[in-house]
């Protein structure tokens, strides 16, 4: 899924308005409409700008990670209690 669609599904699960994230970001309401459509290649500041006024961070996982971190949002549990978690290990630079 791209950002601009996680943005967008973010943005209905809140019920916020274009004019409302418009007014967090002092973005104008076709910029972020834009954007969340993914007709406009964006600045990295711009996608961190919206995502912060929906209270959602941007992370970048290393690709040989993305699975465990898959596994960790899906609720599943990964191993043993005393394994580090994924979490622990990617903030640790592992």
């Amino acid at each position: 899924m791209k950002v601009s669609e996680q943005l967008q599904l973010r943005r209905r699960e809140l019920g916020k308005t274009l004019q409302t994230i418009s007014d967090l970001t002092a973005m104008s309401v076709p910029q972020v409409s834009n954007v969340l459509g993914g007709k406009v290649d964006s600045r990295l500041s711009t996608v961190e700008a919206l995502a912060d006024a929906m209270d959602a961070s941007l992370v970048l996982i290393p690709k040989h990670l993305l699975p465990e971190v898959a596994r960790l949002l899906s609720g599943k549990t990964i191993g043993p209690d005393d394994v580090p978690s994924t979490v622990d290990r990617l903030l640790q630079g592992a």
